[in-house]
């Protein structure tokens, strides 16, 4: 098969080699997709640079994909060859074979149906973006008739975020940096959206639920946003975030989050639990066989051009999440 992979950890045009690996078979339990389309996640790009370190000789990177499965190994029903799929953490810890090929193979658990009217390289969108936003807004339980804040509701994880919250029933307000993503946030089903660049997030919160604050809080960058964070949440509130790039040792009133019942929650994909994770598989199914969701592609590349795709998602700014296209 045509493959992507790297020997060595570094920057994308040093390390990222296209050429011929063997077709992988299915083992116990998994199946084979012939994939279409392989998403690229920040994750990605920080393992390939070295913020993880490597635990195999050789990386196939990308962890997210969509294609179909082409073959089935022992214990899994032969009716499943011919589905079409989305798929999540193809190469993460234990594992080196990611999607930027042409075959990946893995744990059935890992593969969902693909509904006929989501093309795969929407299909490839969903995985880390769409599953780490169900683990976070659902963090603390139900969010049907609760207020939601979801800081970067633009973005790849905010956006399904702000579309599973108001999905689910919850009033959405999220916070954006432009014109354009209050836009996309509206879209996906915001009920209120705050520019905070340009606006005080706390104030506009205290506005808009008349002083009684959010319930929940879905949060992109913890650290950087901790204390318009920490105004906005009500008493006996919740608070989930999956990333904390403005401060990852920010300095955290521990008696104060106390003394309100706060409960903060960290996410990070590869190690929640596994009921979880099929909880949010079925519940993200469910979502997408709506056919107006907004699965977003923010650029797409083909398979030789993989470190391309890596360098747009490091250069930031991308709405929806960058795709390689792995056929042929």
């Amino acid at each position: 098969m045509r493959a992507v992979w790297y020997d060595r950890q570094g920057a994308a045009n040093d390390v990222l080699m296209t050429g011929e690996l063997p077709t992988p078979e299915p083992g116990p339990g998994q199946v084979r997709v012939r994939l279409e389309a392989s998403g690229v996640n920040p994750s990605d790009t920080y393992r390939r640079r070295g913020a993880v370190p490597a635990e195999y000789p050789r990386v196939i990177p990308n962890s997210d994909g969509a294609g179909v499965i082409d073959k089935v190994g022992e214990g899994v029903p032969a009716e499943r060859v011919g589905e079409r799929v989305w798929l999540y953490n193809g190469q993460r810890n234990g594992r080196w074979m990611g999607t930027a090929a042409e075959y990946v193979a893995l744990d059935a658990n890992l593969v969902t149906a693909l509904p006929d009217h989501v093309s795969f390289a929407a299909g490839a969108t969903l995985g880390i973006p769409a599953m780490t936003a169900h683990g976070c807004v659902f963090a603390a339980g139900p969010v049907q008739g609760l207020r939601v804040l979801v800081t970067g509701g633009a973005g790849a994880v905010g956006h399904y975020a702000v579309q599973l919250a108001a999905w689910a029933g919850a009033e959405v307000i999220a916070t954006v940096s432009s014109v354009a993503k209050a836009e996309r946030a509206r879209a996906g089903g915001a009920a209120h959206v705050i520019n905070y660049r340009t606006e005080d997030v706390a104030a506009r919160i205290a506005a808009i639920t008349g002083g009684a604050l959010v319930d929940h809080v879905v949060d992109v960058d913890l650290g950087g946003n901790l204390a318009a964070t920490l105004a906005s949440v009500r008493e006996n509130g919740s608070i989930a975030y999956y990333a904390t790039a403005g401060a990852v040792r920010p300095a955290v009133d521990l008696r104060a989050l106390m003394m309100r019942n706060l409960t903060l929650r960290g996410f990070v994909l590869p190690t929640s639990p596994v009921a979880h994770r099929r909880r949010a598989q079925r519940d993200i199914a469910a979502f997408v066989g709506n056919p107006h969701r907004i699965l977003s592609v923010a650029a797409e590349f083909p398979l030789y051009e993989t470190a391309a795709a890596h360098i747009a998602v490091e250069s930031g700014g991308k709405a929806g999440t960058v795709v390689v296209a792995c056929a042929r």
